[in-house]
C-alpha cells in the first residue's frame, strides 16, 4: 500500500522559509519511485485544495502555480523516495495545510490534482504576519 508522509510545517514569520519533504513507500508492482511523478498541494481553511507544484519522474522537468513561481522549488531524490518543497519569502497567503501527492506510474506531470493517485495526510503550515 502507498504511503506518502510528509514533514517539516510548522510557523514561521512572515519573509521566512521552510522545506517540506515527503517520503514515499510502497508504489505497487514493485516500480522505483522514479516511475511517478509527484506534486505538492495546498488547503486554506474554507477554500479548495489548490496546485503548488509538481515535478517529473527524473526531475528534470518542475511546474509551478504562479502564487509560487521564485519563492518555491520542488525536487526529488530518487535515491532516497522523497520529494522536497523548499519555500522562501513566505506571507500569510501561503498558510495551509500541504499536501504531498503521487501520480500514476509513467503519467505526465500535471498542476490537475485529478490526476494524482496517492495523498499523503498533509503537513501544516502557518505563516504569521
Amino acid at each position: 500500500q502507498v504511503q506518502l508522509v510528509e514533514s517539516g510545517g510548522g510557523w514561521v514569520q512572515a519573509g521566512g522559509s521552510l522545506r517540506l519533504s515527503c517520503a514515499a513507500s510502497g508504489f505497487a508492482s514493485g516500480l522505483p519511485f522514479s516511475a511517478y511523478p509527484m506534486g505538492w498541494f495546498r488547503q486554506a481553511p474554507g477554500k479548495e485544495r489548490q496546485f503548488v507544484a509538481a515535478i517529473n519522474r527524473s526531475g528534470a522537468i518542475t511546474k509551478y502555480a504562479d502564487s509560487v513561481k521564485g519563492r518555491f522549488t520542488i525536487s526529488r531524490d530518487n535515491a532516497k523516495n522523497t520529494v522536497y518543497l523548499e519555500m522562501i519569502s513566505l506571507n500569510a497567503e501561503d498558510t495551509a495545510v500541504y499536501y504531498c501527492a503521487g501520480g500514476p506510474s509513467f503519467s505526465p506531470t500535471t498542476g490537475n490534482s485529478h490526476m494524482y493517485n496517492y495523498w499523503g495526510q498533509g503537513t501544516q503550515v502557518t505563516v504569521s504576519s
